[in-house]
């Protein structure tokens, strides 16, 4: 009986709530895992020609990474206002938002983790024949991954955190409840949407870190090498 009347007390922990509404809850968290991975993707998609251009052409260093940082400084509700009026109140417009928030700190990690490969390791391969293809992919990108890695947990964190600003349009995952709580200030519910929030991205940026140290072992190696 107890467990009941923490709905109609409005208590902060309630498992009554968590019982009765956790289909709600699954679906709001879906929701936000699917926003969240779809904005890092693109916005990796998006970032690592922009790095690419960056580095091939310097002089272009400061107007790209310029942009990208003024686009960051919007404040996230402007963002989303000065994108509805081309997309609608639609999941695009707040998966559009999002990447545009990731590219500068996607762009400016894949381009540090690319320039911070040691000028002899190209040389070497060119001499043994590489293409600039292959230079990229087999050599370059593989030495970046742990700086393009950082990127990727770094904004996978922060979009997880600002997809709950596309409650506003009802694509805000576990911010939809948030808001929806906050007018009664239901309690459980605020709290349950809050704490899978920040579940959810430390449980990223661990699944993240995990797939790092698999993509890159010489590392590890190397920790332990410096340990002895």
């Amino acid at each position: 009986m107890s467990a009941a009347n923490c709905l109609v007390t409005n208590d902060w922990i309630c498992g009554e709530y968590l019982r009765t509404r956790s289909e709600e809850l699954t679906s709001a968290l879906l929701q936000h895992v699917g926003i969240t991975a779809v904005s890092v993707l693109i916005g990796l998609a998006v970032a690592f020609p922009l790095a690419l251009l960056v580095r091939a052409r310097p002089r272009l260093a400061g107007p790209v990474l310029g942009l990208t940082t003024l686009l960051y400084t919007i404040p996230s509700l402007a963002m989303f206002s000065l994108l509805l009026p081309f997309l609608g109140l639609s999941a695009a417009l707040v998966v559009t938002g999002l990447v545009l928030y990731s590219l500068t700190i996607l762009v400016r990690n894949i381009l540090a983790g690319l320039q911070a490969v040691p000028a002899e390791t190209r040389e070497a391969a060119l001499g043994m024949g590489y293409g600039s293809g292959r230079l990229l992919w087999e050599v370059e990108l593989p030495l970046a991954l742990p700086a393009l890695m950082a990127g990727v947990r770094m904004a996978t964190v922060s979009t997880i955190a600002l997809t709950t600003v596309g409650s506003i349009v009802g694509r805000g995952g576990l911010g939809n409840l948030i808001e929806d709580a906050l007018p009664t200030f239901f309690k459980a519910q605020v709290l349950a949407a809050s704490v899978l929030c920040v579940l959810l991205a430390v449980a990223a940026d661990l699944l993240l870190l995990g797939v790092q140290r698999l993509l890159t072992p010489w590392t590890r190696i190397r920790a332990v090498s410096g340990g002895e």
